[in-house]
């Protein structure tokens, strides 16, 4: 549930305009830098223990609010779609607001392909952050509503057709996510991948946790939100799936063109 800081530029080929040139700083302005590692890896846990907390804490308030489990559904999906926006459009400049271990390996992945993406170093340093976090958002919505801090989820999701969910769940987000940076409209991130995972709540059977992270934080729930540590291996196995599903998808519709003769 998440984007990336970086996009493709692929420059039309018959284009016989040169292309604009880079904006430069003004005179005496400081350049800008990236931030720095530690901080990149503080956003992702950060933000992923927000996500987390606040998918969990919603959930539970909404099982307190009302008994009927559509409404519960509506509370949990609003609540993640405006939280997860608020958060990459803050986060997103720090880290790319990945929260996310499925769309960090796909960047990765990328970027071994010469494309734009996170380096060996800074995958090595997300995923745990993001896990970390994950965990961390789950005991702090069990705080928030005076749950025990750790007590493992009995809610089983090893079915299936919820394991074809969470490819399909993944695989979308994962082209989402690439599209828009193949196609330079990664400003629209925080909207559209929020919208997205909002979406993903009522079309998959899975409720689309799309996130090995967050799956694994929600195992420490036996709230709403919760997933049975049983079930944990085959959600972020399916979810792994769906990325490569996703990036080949991506290859596939965003194929650069080629130079036509004229």
């Amino acid at each position: 549930m998440s984007t990336t800081e970086t996009t493709e530029h692929d420059a039309g080929a018959g284009d016989a305009a040169a292309p604009a040139a880079e904006p430069q700083p003004a005179p005496g302005a400081t350049p800008p830098k990236a931030p720095p590692l530690i901080s990149k890896a503080a956003a992702e846990l950060v933000g992923t223990a927000a996500l987390v907390a606040v998918v969990v804490g919603s959930g539970i308030q909404a099982t307190e609010l009302t008994e009927d489990v559509g409404l519960q559904l509506l509370a949990n999906s609003m609540a993640t779609v405006f939280g997860l926006g608020v958060l990459i459009a803050l986060l997103g400049p720090v880290s790319g607001a990945h929260f996310n271990p499925a769309v960090t390996a796909a960047e990765w992945w990328t970027a071994r392909r010469g494309g734009a993406g996170v380096s060996s170093r800074e995958a090595a340093v997300y995923v745990p952050a993001q896990v970390v976090g994950a965990i961390a958002g789950a005991v702090l919505a069990d705080a928030m509503f005076g749950e025990p801090l750790v007590k493992w989820s009995t809610h089983d999701r090893s079915a299936g057709h919820l394991l074809l969910g969470e490819v399909v769940a993944t695989a979308g987000l994962i082209l989402l996510i690439f599209g828009l940076a193949r196609t330079d409209r990664l400003r629209f991130a925080p909207v559209a991948v929020a919208s997205y995972i909002g979406a993903a709540y009522w079309f998959t059977s899975s409720t689309s946790f799309a996130n090995p992270a967050v799956t694994i934080g929600r195992a420490f729930t036996d709230t709403f939100a919760g997933i049975a540590p049983g079930s944990v291996a085959g959600f972020v196995g399916m979810q792994l799936i769906g990325a490569a599903v996703g990036l080949a998808l991506v290859a596939l519709i965003f194929m650069p063109g080629r130079e036509t003769a004229e």
